[in-house]
């Protein structure tokens, strides 16, 4: 098989049955992520960007694609990268992410979850916490709108993709949550949360990935310790097989939980600001500081433990 221009065929999309090679496939990637910020209307001109990276495939395809489009858009790009304290996972990542951002010529900000808890997540892994994973994902978030608040940045975009879109909307859908199903537009709604955008959410991921291994770019492949069977990855599993058997079928989720919200309200909560640290949040307190409590209550039962 050949593509469309007569090059060898790397790619061949399923659900259109077109064919790629490596030029007319980077050519095709590089416009979708440009159409998909402009259509979804992500970037103003001027903006400060900031880009959450971990070193993985998506958030280092996505930081690359945008280094090449940046221009055109007439953006600056500022990378952010948070550190869990995962022995033998974490490294990996700062280093290809150091290398890329090298590579680019664009300055790495880093920010640890031990600064904003206390403790690492392998630290709280041996408190006997049995859900890292409920702390990494509500730390990391707070950590990135703090850092991309004290450099004063417009946006922040993440590397979600379409897998990860589908799967989202499914597990709202299953649980009936139409408020969160209105959240993952990623609008903001305090001047203090910096909006989050996601230009690679209409690309599958086995796309990401093959432009990462044709462009040869540092990404680190190691998956993390705590990662399990869960119910995402059962919801993951499942649209995968749907996919097999009906190429196409994420897209169509995601144009159906389109229709959804643009027919259906959201219950609007009112915002305040965390009695502990002044961010933006529906509670009285935010769900950041109520983990860090947590674990500053397990830690000094913990010390009592080895006193006694």
């Amino acid at each position: 098989m050949k593509c469309a221009c007569g090059g060898k065929a790397v790619y061949t999309r399923r659900y259109s049955g077109q064919i790629f090679c490596k030029k007319c496939f980077n050519n095709y990637f590089e416009r979708k992520v440009h159409d998909t910020i402009r259509s979804q209307k992500m970037i103003n001109r001027l903006d400060r960007v900031g880009i959450g990276i971990s070193g993985g495939k998506d958030s280092t395809v996505l930081l690359s694609v945008l280094s090449k489009i940046a221009g055109k858009l007439e953006i600056t790009l500022h990378p952010i990268l948070i550190d869990e304290g995962i022995t033998g996972y974490r490294l990996s990542g700062i280093n290809a992410a150091e290398k890329t951002c090298k590579s680019l010529r664009l300055n790495l900000k880093m920010a640890s979850i031990k600064d904003l808890a206390g403790s690492t997540l392998d630290e709280l892994q041996e408190l006997g916490d049995s859900k890292p994973c409920t702390y990494c994902g509500v730390l990391r978030r707070k950590l990135l709108n703090k850092e991309a608040n004290e450099q004063k940045l417009d946006k922040l975009a993440t590397g979600h993709n379409l897998d990860d879109e589908a799967q989202a909307i499914m597990m709202n859908y299953v649980a009936g949550d139409i408020n969160r199903l209105h959240r993952l537009k990623g609008t903001a709604t305090d001047s203090d949360l910096i909006k989050r955008i996601k230009p690679l959410n209409r690309i599958p991921e086995k796309e990401i990935m093959l432009y990462a291994l044709l462009n040869k770019l540092e990404v680190a492949s190691d998956e993390c310790p705590y990662a399990g069977e869960n119910h995402r990855t059962k919801i993951r599993d499942f649209i995968n097989t749907l996919e097999s058997d009906q190429p196409g079928v994420k897209h169509k989720i995601i144009s159906g939980w389109e229709k959804i919200i643009e027919t259906s309200t959201p219950e609007k909560k009112p915002m305040h600001k965390c009695k502990i640290c002044n961010h933006p949040s529906s509670r009285k307190i935010c769900r950041s500081c109520e983990l860090t409590e947590e674990i500053k209550i397990k830690r000094k039962d913990a010390t009592k433990e080895v006193a006694d």
